[in-house]
């Protein structure tokens, strides 16, 4: 197949897919093809078509019934003078007789540049043509459309007076037909801004399209009433042509002050979302720091009587919201107090958020606690929410509440008393609802006394004390402490769990622990990290402000002190360190938390020798 026979195989394929009707003329008028979309169209085969002159089938009338001359027919417009031919507003008959409107262009066809026929592309224009009619229809009805019509229209003149003006327009000005029409529009109602300020006539938008002849489209001006008052509004200004001249103008318009109300409270929403959003990223930042911070553990462990007097303060205390002071020596787990007060209140949905106050500058303390605004002082870059802010319907733990600069004292006093505050640099006044606990290793007595705590503010925060009990009272509770740090730093280290022993029980009980709990959970990971051969030792060092009776009872790390046993010795010693794991482990053998796994043999072993030895 040679090129010349692909091109023409590719153009009949064109011709049968395309949507327009197409047909080919020769000179004499007679139809030379016809694509199926004309045959479709026309109703008549192409077979019915070929050969026929186009004007009698299809052609022959207008479309009121008058005939067309042969030789006046637009059709053969093309091979008569040899250019390119639209038409529009003409119909085409079907082969069953009714006709429907088309526009068709006509091209001249050329061999060896000679004019040989046409070509003639045509479309149904029929759907086009009766929305044409209708909207040619609703035009005649203008008048009904402009009184039925919400928005206001007017139109003006070139020199800017009204010349017409619908019910709405009247309605919404307050101005009648009569003061209207006739005057101009920007001495009735367009001649100042919403802050009473003019704009000169000249210059008026209003007559934005009689000036240049374009549509502008206006939404942030007002409209004045003839009572005085002033609404926004929106509007388009239309330019009018009439014989191809611009002739005025209509001016449609809407009062748009309720879109206006919900704009600002969309605006003061966003406020309060922006705002709302800052205190999240606030909260989540400070809860990122919390999580990446270290705590001792998650739960108060002990089963000394004193603890246990301290657990039934905090349920008595969590589920109200009365402020409390925890008191005690450093590292005696104030914090943790704080936190189960927390977790078992009804706030514990919401955040607790921890302020070290002993680690704040003085200078940054009333920013730190309630927060500023930009510009407030150098470095102040942008708004920030304060600790109090973002505790907001939870709990603020003021951990060392004794350092807290005196002058400072009756801010938090007002917020405690009140919960109102301002951000440093701000004027609104905020409202929290927030709950406070407090905590000190100091003896605010003696601070009030001195002056240096406010009496008013103690009182306030001193609602419900509670003392953290020192480790040296608690010794009980230290086996299960020791036990429960080398679990933890165990897990936290990747490192097997190191036997502790009767003898490393008895050392630890003897020590006087001026640290407290934190000095325990130290010492118990430099051990395992120090540990060989699965076993701890703890290098309990007197402490130099130790008295010398302190440094009698402390038991000494010398080996020597581990002297040998007799056989009786051994088994009684045995047992009675079987019945202590048995009591760590809550009575359980096997498992990991058991006494088997404690004692570092197999359950099987344990229960063999609790057998033997006549344990229960």
């Amino acid at each position: 197949m040679d090129e010349l026979t692909r091109i023409k195989q590719r153009n009949e394929l064109i011709l049968q897919a395309i949507g327009e009707g197409i047909y080919g003329l020769d000179c004499e008028g007679l139809t030379t093809f016809v694509n199926p979309a004309a045959s479709s169209m026309l109703g008549w085969d192409a077979v019915e078509l070929i050969g026929k002159p186009m004007h009698r089938v299809l052609h022959h009338s207008n479309p009121d019934g008058t005939p067309y001359p042969k030789q006046g027919c637009p059709i053969y417009a093309a091979f008569k003078d040899g250019a390119v031919h639209r038409v529009e507003d003409e119909v085409f008959w079907r082969k069953d007789g009714s006709s429907f409107y088309v526009e068709y262009t006509s091209t001249p066809v050329y061999e060896n540049n000679k004019l040989v026929g046409a070509v003639v592309a045509f479309n149904d224009i029929s759907k086009r043509k009766q929305a044409e009619h209708a909207l040619q229809q609703a035009y005649s009805e203008k008048n009904l459309i402009l009184e039925a019509a919400g928005e206001g229209i007017y139109g003006i003149d070139m020199e800017g007076k009204a010349t017409f003006v619908n019910p709405a327009a009247i309605e919404m000005s307050g101005w009648t037909e009569a003061q209207t029409i006739g005057f101009t529009i920007h001495d009735k109602h367009h001649h100042s801004y919403a802050d009473g300020s003019h704009y000169p006539r000249d210059d008026c938008p209003i007559y934005a399209a009689v000036r240049d002849g374009e549509v502008h489209q206006v939404d942030n001006e007002v409209f004045w009433r003839k009572d005085g008052s002033c609404f926004p509004v929106e509007y388009t200004s239309t330019p009018i042509y009439k014989d191809k001249k611009l002739a005025g103008a209509v001016v449609v318009f809407k009062d748009i002050s309720e879109r206006k109300k919900t704009e600002a409270a969309l605006q003061q929403a966003y406020t309060d979302v922006e705002r709302m959003k800052e205190q999240l990223e606030a909260e989540n930042l400070y809860l990122k720091e919390e999580i990446s911070s270290t705590h001792n553990f998650k739960d108060i462990v002990g089963q000394s009587h004193a603890i246990k007097q301290v657990l039934n303060q905090i349920e008595l205390v969590a589920p109200t919201l009365a402020t409390v002071l925890i008191t005690g020596e450093s590292g005696t787990g104030k914090e943790l107090i704080a936190r189960a007060i927390h977790e078992r209140s009804e706030r514990r949905d919401r955040p607790l958020i921890r302020v070290n106050c002993a680690a704040i500058p003085r200078e940054l303390f009333e920013s730190e606690f309630f927060g500023h605004v930009k510009g407030a002082f150098t470095g102040a870059l942008k708004d920030r929410a304060g600790r109090f802010e973002l505790a907001s319907g939870g709990t603020i733990f003021l951990d060392e509440v004794g350092e807290i600069p005196l002058e400072l004292q009756g801010k938090l006093l007002r917020v405690l008393q009140e919960g109102q505050f301002e951000r440093v640099g701000g004027e609104r006044t905020r409202i929290v609802d927030v709950r406070v606990v407090a905590a000190t290793n100091r003896e605010l007595k003696d601070d009030v006394d001195a002056q240096r705590f406010r009496e008013d503010l103690f009182f306030r925060l001193n609602v419900f004390p509670i003392k953290a009990v020192p480790l040296r009272e608690r010794k009980q509770d230290i086996p299960l402490l020791a036990q429960h740090f080398i679990k933890l730093t165990c897990n936290r280290l990747s490192r097997p769990e190191p036997r502790l022993t009767q003898v490393n029980v008895k050392q630890l009980q003897a020590y006087p622990w001026r640290g407290n709990i934190r000095e325990l959970q130290n010492l118990i990971e430099r051990a395992i990290i120090i540990s060989k051969n699965n076993r701890l030792h703890f290098e309990l060092a007197a402490p130099a402000s130790m008295s010398e009776a302190e440094r009698q009872e402390t038991p000494s790390v010398d080996p020597s002190s581990e002297l040998p046993f007799t056989e009786n010795e051994r088994l009684a010693q045995d047992k009675k360190n079987i019945i202590l794991a048995l009591k760590m482990s809550n009575r359980r053998i096997s498992g990991p938390d058991g006494a088997a796994k404690l004692l570092g043999i197999k359950p099987t072993t344990l229960a063999s020798r609790m057998k033997k030895l006549g344990i229960d």
